[in-house]
């Protein structure tokens, strides 16, 4: 094939699949080297800086730290909406109705229930596929590699917990105890990424683990703690439904469809359980396949043997062999990630960050001592925990210091991950029916995040620069 032909189909093939324009020119380049113009390519290929973090972590962690941006514009919003004049439009807003229904069967929930219950469950969907992405391919794979992440995490959901109750012992805020847990991982890598090359590429890694491994604390937390009123009928229904999906997966039917529709039942039979929806969601993510249905060397034969004018037949096949061969679960994060991170989660800030500050916020019996909880165990908890558990995994030999990082940088992730925003927020509003209290653990949050941001910066900019230059190493792909 002419090599002109073969670089438009490569770049089309592996656009379907989600891969990098620099990945398509690597690929264009390496399938007949004989061509003056794959040479040109080889030699662009060939100068692509080096090749640590795996390239669908990298586009991850590109993804998150740019919805951070949007996620902070929406935030912002909905405060000042919240506290100007048309305060009152924004309340109006979130409280309206919408009714979905089939026959004699609706559900009624207002705007704020339909973001929180319905749109979240996508954004704990793709949390489901990151988790089930690491536990296959990632560093939860390999438990020496996950066992410092994974430790540090769990000091990190602890002790803010432990805090936030000294706090708030015998008030009825105590039952807030589950706010400071969590980490946002958009705001964190966020804040990461704005101090660009000199943190450590294995320090970012470090950083997402800790915070996939703190979703799946919230998650059970959530599941756990936060869900009253439990209907066994409806979760049995919402299981045998999930056994329907896997029988489905197991005789290998790939049509999305069924998926789709047996998706949303398992949602509304959650919802109706007493189960927090969302958790519904994140099961649904981890049954999602994780192994591609055929290998990629099959697809790559394919497009180096198209003739120089292929059929539209044949470039649908191609297209079809490209995407089946790469997993499902890396196909549908690929394609919600950016969903969630522009739009849902700014929508869920937007209708959740909207707290009123007055001059009698705290008045509330016990909201003083529920804001002094969160922001003590988000940015004192979170810190001591993290670092601490993390120095114990490293003395014991059970984990090890990720490559090229020290103690001051480990110190200062952990304060980073103190912003705990999107799942904060969201049990917030699980732990209190809205009033003071509500309110108090939103400001609380609010406050916290804005503080571990600004020291968590500071402290890991001044680490990274007293350490040695290295390259990040996260430019590339392997």
């Amino acid at each position: 094939m002419g090599a002109p032909l073969r670089w438009w189909v490569c770049r089309e093939v592996w656009s379907a699949t989600g891969k990098d324009a620099t990945e398509d020119v690597h690929m264009a380049a390496t399938h007949d080297s004989t061509d003056a113009p794959d040479a040109a390519l080889s030699g662009a290929a060939a100068a692509l800086p080096g090749r640590r973090i795996p390239r669908v972590v990298r586009r991850f962690l590109d993804t998150a730290a740019a919805g951070g941006i949007v996620l902070l514009i929406a935030a912002v919003v909905a405060l000042v909406w919240a506290n100007s004049p048309w305060g009152e439009s924004y309340r109006a807003l979130w409280s309206t109705e919408l009714t979905i229904g089939v026959g004699r069967y609706e559900l009624v929930e207002d705007l704020k229930h339909w973001v929180n219950d319905a749109l979240m469950a996508i954004f704990f969907f793709v949390v489901g596929l990151e988790i089930k992405r690491e536990l296959v391919h990632g560093d939860l794979r390999d438990p020496r590699t996950a066992a410092m992440p994974a430790i540090a995490a769990a000091g990190g959901m602890v002790v803010p917990a432990l805090f936030y109750l000294l706090v708030t012992a015998g008030s009825e805020g105590a039952r807030g105890w589950g706010i400071p847990m969590a980490t946002d991982i958009a705001f964190a890598i966020g804040v990461v990424a704005l101090l660009g090359r000199r943190v450590p590429a294995s320090l970012k890694l470090f950083l997402l683990t800790l915070a996939i491994v703190d979703d799946i604390g919230a998650i059970v937390v959530i599941a756990v703690f936060y869900s009253e009123d439990i209907q066994p009928v409806f979760l049995l229904t919402a299981a045998g439904l999930i056994g329907v999906m896997l029988a489905l997966r197991r005789a290998r039917v790939v049509w999305v469809a069924p998926y789709v529709v047996l998706g949303a039942a398992v949602w509304l039979a959650t919802q109706v359980s007493g189960v927090h929806a969302t958790i519904a969601g994140v099961v649904l993510g981890l049954l999602a396949p994780a192994q591609p249905l055929i290998a990629a060397a099959v697809a790559r034969e394919w497009a180096s043997d198209l003739a120089d004018e292929p059929t539209p037949g044949q470039l649908d096949t191609m297209t079809r062999l490209a995407k089946t061969s790469v997993s499902p679960a890396e196909r549908l994060e690929y394609l919600l990630h950016p969903w969630t991170s522009f739009l849902i989660v700014p929508l869920f800030a937007l209708a959740n960050a909207g707290v009123q500050l007055r001059g009698d916020a705290f008045s509330g019996s016990g909201a003083a001592k529920v804001t002094a909880g969160v922001v003590i165990g988000l940015v004192v908890g979170k810190t001591l925990g993290i670092t601490s558990m993390a120095w114990v995994s490293v003395r014991t030999g059970l984990g090890r210091l990720p490559e090229g990082a020290t103690w001051p940088m480990v110190a200062g992730v952990a304060l980073i991950a103190g912003i705990g925003f999107t799942v904060a927020l969201f049990i917030a509003e699980l732990a209190f029916d809205p009033g003071s209290l509500q309110d108090a653990s939103k400001i609380g949050v609010l406050g916290a995040s804005t503080i571990a941001a600004l020291l968590g910066a500071l402290v890991l900019h001044r680490a990274c620069r007293s350490a040695p230059a290295s390259d990040s190493g996260d430019s590339g792909d392997t």
